[in-house]
């Protein structure tokens, strides 16, 4: 039994910084690193890349919906052909940094409102699959497990990741609990760990039916992101699931 650590990275911004990418770089397996729309400037996005080529992690990309201010985190009305646009310009950004660094990119992941709307949405979902495979369709396109993202990456001939969440709750229908529920972020350490081993090991639940997993995301923005990070390998770990990236 194995399973792909992933991470939300370089998110810092010009003078100002967001999480300790130094410190939970060589505990993950996967990096989605931000292509400036949301966070990262070209000399973060460069520096990341970097990060995660020295400690071995594969580079993804991290597209989102142009809200830096918002933080990728809003809504957004976009017709299907700019979303795939934007998807596709930030892809190509990121690959560039990862060219030039010597190291291949690997997956593709999207950030925010935009992957919560994709996961439901069909339109949005085909546009960002499209945006994906015409880049290269020997990317990874990485989605909430048993959403519309996943059928679609699928269906474009992608190979899909299913993703879950440990610091997160899930409702009934397979969909994260919204962040403004209480309850909807998981805080203690030991309840995170344990939840990665369930998700690992039995999936998600969605009505009755159970969905394997490929990869669970750390938040790298959580306040305790990488005491996280160590308690989840360990328990894992001690539970016999490997952790190895979704190329191996």
């Amino acid at each position: 039994m194995q399973i792909d650590l992933n991470c939300d990275m370089g998110e810092s911004f010009g003078a100002y910084r967001l999480g300790d990418d130094a410190a939970l770089m060589p505990l993950i397996t996967s990096a989605n690193i931000a292509c400036g729309f949301h966070a990262g400037d070209p000399l973060v996005m460069e520096q990341t890349v970097h990060l995660a080529a020295r400690h071995g992690v594969a580079v993804g990309a991290h597209p989102v919906y142009p809200d830096l201010q918002g933080f990728g985190r809003r809504s957004m009305d976009l017709a299907p052909e700019e979303v795939e646009a934007i998807t596709l310009y930030q892809v190509a950004a990121l690959a560039g940094f990862a060219h030039a660094a010597g190291v291949e990119l690997v997956h593709v992941k999207a950030h925010g409102a935009l992957y919560n709307q994709a996961a439901a949405d069909r339109r949005l979902a085909d546009a960002v699959a499209r945006a994906v495979r015409r880049f290269s369709p020997s990317l990874i396109l990485v989605g909430l497990a048993g959403s519309k993202l996943i059928a679609a990456a699928e269906e474009a001939g992608l190979r899909a990741a299913s993703e879950a969440f440990p610091d997160r709750a899930y409702q009934p229908d397979g969909s994260l609990m919204p962040r403004r529920l209480p309850g909807a972020v998981l805080e203690d350490v030991e309840q995170v760990a344990a939840h990665a081993v369930e998700l690992a090991r039995e999936g998600i639940c969605v009505g009755e039916t159970r969905i394997a997993v490929d990869t669970l995301c750390l938040h790298g923005d959580h306040p305790h992101a990488a005491q996280n990070a160590r308690a989840l390998r360990e328990a894992l770990a001690a539970a016999g699931v490997e952790v190895r990236g979704l190329a191996g």
